[in-house]
């Protein structure tokens, strides 16, 4: 049939075979993305590429992110409770942080939970900066978050993160959640903690979780790979030069000698499941590519997810864009396979983007 005029051109046409439907991560970029993408390559990188690296800077640009969270909206859908727990009728450390509870989730002792690590470059930000994200996987999951506060550098250089990172693991063991329905989450510096841990929890022998989540994770603190890939990537928010300033900080008078620092020597033979997204315009993405080469190559799972032209832990943008939303529902997906958790009923929600 000639489709211009209708007549029959007496050609039987060859069968079409249906394209493959892509995934996800790999579709093009909503307009609403390219546009934010475009404004945060003008408006914001310019700042971050000249962050200074010195206590007094990052002091000031602490107050003014913790300032900025406060203006941003809360969630109906969940409950925000602080944690304060000295350690010590316990005899652990003490822990301090928040624990976000979907108002839907039964009540009664945790059947597991999300421990969430956030990013902020181990030097800015805090549980409440990072509630768009951990509202967004209580809610998902119907897990609770806990969410620790743990020492920033450069008053607290590393390994105190880790420390406290290990404590607030420890913090779920003792009150009975069990290891098999622990998932361990963090983006970028986050991302860093929430591996390190992971790997101090194998290295140390303790229970195994039941997987990592790791977003845009911060894997290379020497930052060779990211400022090579500075050269060409698009990465509209993180500058490889500025974040190498910061990492002098992070790592301290001891400097990079501690291997608990080098993520991609560490044995991930034992690790759990891996999961990861990272924007594909990142400049973080060959430090991604890295670590799930490492953790495959040791015989684990890891699940490497590149979001097509999405910029750093652009999961924080979940309730704006559509490659957020649906980033956060493969998440719970991942989450709920390796707990083995059932599915949360679906409800009719307004669609984004």
């Amino acid at each position: 049939m000639d489709t211009r005029t209708g007549r029959s051109t007496g050609v039987t046409p060859l069968p079409t075979t249906r394209a493959a439907k892509p995934a996800p991560h790999e579709r093009r970029p909503t307009r609403r993305s390219r546009l934010i993408h475009r404004a945060l390559r003008f408006g914001v990188y310019p700042v971050m590429h000249r962050v200074p690296g010195h206590a007094g800077s990052l002091r000031t640009a602490r107050s003014t992110v913790e300032a900025a969270a406060l203006l941003l909206p809360g969630d109906a859908r969940v409950r925000v409770r602080p944690v304060r727990d000295p350690g010590v009728e316990s005899g652990g450390a003490p822990l301090e942080g928040e624990w976000v509870v979907a108002r839907s989730a039964p009540d009664g002792p945790a059947r597991g939970a999300i421990l969430y690590l956030h990013g902020g470059g181990y030097v800015v930000c805090s549980p409440r900066t990072h509630r768009p994200i951990t509202a967004r996987l209580a809610h998902d999951t119907g897990l609770p978050v806990l969410v620790p506060r743990y020492r920033l550098a450069p008053e607290h250089p590393f390994p105190a993160p880790l420390e406290d990172a290990v404590a607030a693991y420890r913090w779920l063991l003792d009150r009975g959640v069990p290891p098999s329905g622990i998932v361990i989450a963090g983006d970028s510096a986050g991302g860093h903690l929430a591996a390190a841990l992971t790997a101090e929890i194998v290295r140390t022998g303790l229970p195994n979780p039941a997987g990592t989540v790791l977003f845009s994770p911060w894997v290379d603190l020497s930052c060779e790979l990211s400022v090579r890939a500075q050269l060409d990537a698009r990465d509209p928010y993180i500058s490889a030069t500025a974040a190498r300033r910061v990492a002098r900080l992070v790592v301290g008078s001891a400097g990079f000698d501690d291997p608990r620092l080098a993520l991609l020597a560490a044995p991930w033979t034992g690790a759990p499941p891996v999961l990861i997204q990272v924007g594909g315009a990142e400049v973080l993405r060959p430090e991604a590519e890295a670590l799930a080469a490492a953790i495959t190559r040791a015989g684990g799972r890891c699940d490497l997810q590149v979001w097509n032209g999405q910029m750093h832990v652009f999961q924080m943008l979940n309730r704006v864009t559509r490659e957020a939303s649906t980033a956060m529902r493969e998440t719970a997906r991942f989450v709920r396979e390796v707990t083995a958790a059932p599915p949360r009923p679906k409800k009719k929600t307004t669609a984004v983007a």
